[in-house]
């Protein structure tokens, strides 16, 4: 049953009788005092994860998994949402776009949700990791050389590195001719910015890529969606890849920021591997913290907090992860035991390709500058407020500037003179998309980013 606490038991700062705020300044200063409070309550506790949107949300490593992976209890369909069928959120609250249905793999259940994974799952396992590593070695080339001959040898790694090369990447895996790629990286950053229109873009540039493979496919993520088996229609396509979009780009920024941060930051240990960097990110500063809602198929107990049925259940992944009576144990416990990935029948596809992103993002930038270096200390630097993604707003770096701008063969790009759609694209798996994601290196070249990311690719 549920219990309010004892007004001794009652952390400072924590509200004894409304819900924690997992949104704003305060929480992404310090979110994981916020989780500490929270732990407070048992295994789950009340929160607002938006103004006027409330939730549960697990932070204990064991009931997370005891929700991610029962799915006869849990499910994900959010038209069963209880506060959103009775006019309690508001009409333009933010956790809308977070949570509202979507005809995808994400928010569906059962056989609906078996079929639609399968067809995203098999696509993914034809990722050819040699060629996943060779193209994203190439979009991170891209990116440092449009500002690795800045005279004062600054960058601001988020916006100019972190933030586009994910959308490069997932551009590039879809099969994209140049000018419906511009207008996906426009469409998905312009989402996250809240640009108006930008649903629009993104969903006309989608439907215009399925189009054009429906007429001459090829051999990409896209077309291996409409070729399976499960006969998807084209709306079905086009959310899968909206999916992918949206589920993979913030996650990746994220990561590929965190996890420079902290191999650059002074109190890393120096000669350990980039992988190990990478998994302390994944450990300690999940990149999706909060997120995953499931909801109860009928009344549950978490401990001893009564949940309604139907109404949502979050999980804190980041929360699970730094779960003190996890950590005690931890370093028994496999690398990968972590659940930045999730768990259970939801768990992301595309953990093995997002991990080589990373890494290969990461170990590019300390190659192509070998004394870059942050320019302030990683207990400085600023987290974004936001409740679903823990992400650097800006990450500040210098280096030794480059005399003159590096060609794609002097970077060692593989598409170097290749056109476009002989390309072989691979595939991989929401803080917000920076101003200047569509925009690196504006003032060289035509068209979008990828228009000139090819373009370069193509010495041109």
């Amino acid at each position: 049953m549920q219990q309010p606490l004892d007004s001794q038991e009652i952390p400072p700062g924590c509200p004894a009788h409304g819900n924690v705020q997992l949104y704003g300044p305060s929480f992404g200063a310090d979110p994981d005092s916020h989780y500490a409070q929270l732990r407070a309550y048992g295994p789950s506790a009340p929160v607002d994860i938006a103004p006027d949107v409330q939730a549960e949300l697990v932070t204990s490593y064991d009931a997370a998994l005891y929700v991610l992976q029962n799915p006869a209890s849990f499910v994900r369909d959010s038209r069963r949402w209880n506060a959103l069928n009775e006019g309690r959120v508001p009409a333009n609250s933010p956790a809308l776009p977070m949570l509202g249905y979507r005809p995808n793999a994400l928010f569906s259940d059962g056989a609906s949700h078996a079929r639609l994974r399968r067809a995203v799952t098999d696509a993914l396992a034809t990722v050819n990791e040699h060629q996943l590593i060779r193209q994203t070695q190439a979009s991170a080339n891209y990116l440092i050389s449009q500002f690795s001959t800045d005279i004062r040898g600054h960058a601001e790694l988020m916006s100019e590195y972190a933030q586009p090369l994910p959308l490069l990447v997932f551009s590039d895996l879809f099969g994209c001719p140049p000018e419906i790629g511009d207008r996906v990286i426009a469409g998905i950053s312009g989402i996250f910015e809240g640009t108006p229109g930008a649903d629009e873009v993104l969903g006309g540039a989608l439907n215009e890529l399925i189009a054009l493979k429906r007429r001459r496919p090829t051999s990409d993520l896209t077309t291996r969606l409409m070729e399976h088996p499960a006969q998807l229609t084209d709306e079905e396509v086009l959310h899968q890849l909206v999916t992918l979009l949206s589920g993979g780009t913030a996650p990746l920024t994220a990561a590929i920021g965190t996890s420079s941060a902290l191999y650059l930051g002074e109190d890393w240990q120096l000669g350990l591997p980039v992988e190990d960097a990478v998994s302390q990110t994944l450990w300690n500063y999940a990149p999706i913290a909060n997120y995953a809602a499931h909801y109860p198929t009928h009344d549950v107990e978490l401990g001893d907090r009564l949940v309604r049925a139907n109404d949502p259940v979050l999980i804190s992944f980041a929360a699970a992860n730094t779960d003190p009576k996890l950590t005690e144990h931890r370093e028994h416990l496999s690398a990968k035991a972590h659940l930045a990935f999730g768990a259970g029948p939801h768990a992301c596809p595309a953990k093995d390709p997002a991990f080589m992103i990373t890494v290969t993002a990461v170990e590019t930038l300390l190659n192509q500058l070998h004394d870059v270096e942050m320019r302030v200390p990683f207990k400085a630097l600023t987290w974004a407020p936001s409740p679903w993604s823990r992400t650097l707003v800006t990450l500040p770096i210098r280096f030794t500037p480059r005399p003159v701008a590096q060609s794609a063969e002097s970077t060692g790009s593989p598409n170097a003179g290749r056109p476009p759609q002989q390309q072989t694209p691979v595939s991989s798996p929401s803080g917000s998309t920076a101003s200047r994601a569509g925009g690196a290196g504006a003032s060289q070249g035509k068209g979008g980013l990828f228009s000139r990311f090819l373009a370069w690719t193509r010495g041109e």
